[in-house]
């Protein structure tokens, strides 16, 4: 041979490999900006736990170094009215998971304090009420060591709503564990009942009845039983002429686009808490067993995949579900009024929960379009 021979490379060529992403890839949504005036925005979130939101951060005690960041680029301090302003006052605030017990009233005036004005130099900003269902069930939701800081919700409303309609507040008779919260407004063109909603996580856990304590089969049968009783309360709702829309953890992923890397689909009864949630609140109501509501997010979002539930003993995007959202009756999705919705998912607006919050807007004027 006569061409020149060149000699071997002094080391091994690297061979470059395209990895898969192994993590959701979508950029977190951006926050909405302040809603229609004919609108009213709601937001949702699991915040497992009040206490961060009630304590004061070690970094307040500081001044801020001029090397910090820009503020978008700072995450916000653990504050409910931090984030109700943040998020240009809306009407309703529903938070899960509060874990706060019933007779705690410490806690609960401490919470009434966080999403007001501590001073007068902001009157002129919003005021708001806060409204608790807790935890009435002594085999239930005992909480660590029977301390009754369990489960637990907050509807938190801006007061100016009583300005425009008749505002009533009410639990539902078939929860003692403080998962259910209905907010009824009335106007004389139309009725709402919004939904705050801690659904049933189904475990092989005993579940107990409220009043003896004799064992009535396992979590996963009492999830199942809320499904049904949530159901009938709907319905019978909508049948009084009420537009219906359910609020917040449904503890439950709809489907194989709401879970990352996969649906949970082990043990089996998660597929059959799956199904029947399906079948008595989201799938056509042919039937008085049904509710027929609409997911609010994936009917206007289509196949996107986005999600609310983001474990903190993982890394951010490698493991998470799509379990809270809002679902609309028929009646007030059918009338046009949903106006628009979305998922505020990013390490930022997670906070100090592994759930970050969701939010709608919803309108009693008939909109001329609807996805």
């Amino acid at each position: 041979m006569d061409r020149a021979i060149s000699p071997p490379p002094a080391k091994r060529r690297k061979i470059v490999q395209v990895k898969t992403s192994s993590t959701s890839h979508l950029p977190p949504s951006e926050p909405p900006g302040p809603p229609d005036p004919e609108a009213m925005r709601i937001f949702s979130w699991n915040v497992n736990g009040i206490t961060p939101f009630l304590q004061k951060s070690i970094t307040s005690f500081f001044k801020a170094s001029p090397k910090a960041g820009p503020p978008h680029d700072r995450t916000p301090p653990a504050s409910l009215r931090e984030f109700l302003r943040r998020h240009h006052w809306p009407a309703m605030l529903l938070l899960q998971e509060v874990k706060i017990a019933t007779k705690d009233t410490k806690t609960q005036d401490a919470v009434r304090a966080a999403i007001n004005v501590s001073n007068l130099s902001n009157s002129s900003e919003p005021t708001y009420e806060a409204h608790f269902t807790l935890p009435n069930d002594p085999y239930n939701a005992r909480g660590l060591r029977g301390s009754g800081k369990v489960y637990g919700i907050c509807s938190i409303l801006r007061r100016d709503l009583h300005g425009k309609y008749e505002v009533k507040v009410r639990t539902v008779d078939w929860d003692k564990e403080g998962r259910i919260c209905v907010v009824e407004l009335t106007s004389p063109d139309s009725k709402c009942a919004v939904f705050n909603i801690y659904a049933v996580n189904g475990t092989d856990n005993p579940y107990r009845d409220p009043k003896t304590g004799m064992q009535k089969g396992i979590r996963h049968d009492r999830k199942l039983a809320v499904h049904k009783l949530l159901a009938d309360e709907c319905s019978k709702l909508e049948e009084q002429g009420w537009h219906v829309l359910l609020g917040g953890d449904m503890n439950v992923a709809p489907d194989a686009r709401d879970g990352y890397p996969k649906l949970r689909t082990f043990p089996q009864q998660h597929m059959i808490n799956r199904a029947d949630f399906h079948a008595r609140l989201l799938q056509g109501k042919d039937s008085e067993k049904r509710f027929g509501g609409i997911d609010v997010w994936r009917q206007m979002h289509g196949d996107e995949r986005r999600y609310t539930y983001y474990s903190r003993g993982r890394v951010w995007g490698t493991s998470c579900d799509r379990v809270d959202y809002f679902i609309a009756g028929r009646k007030l999705w059918d009338a046009g009024l949903v106006r628009d919705s979305g998922i505020l998912d990013s390490e930022t607006e997670r906070g100090p929960s592994d759930h970050v919050p969701i939010w709608i807007d919803i309108a009693f004027q008939p909109s001329s379009t609807k996805t």
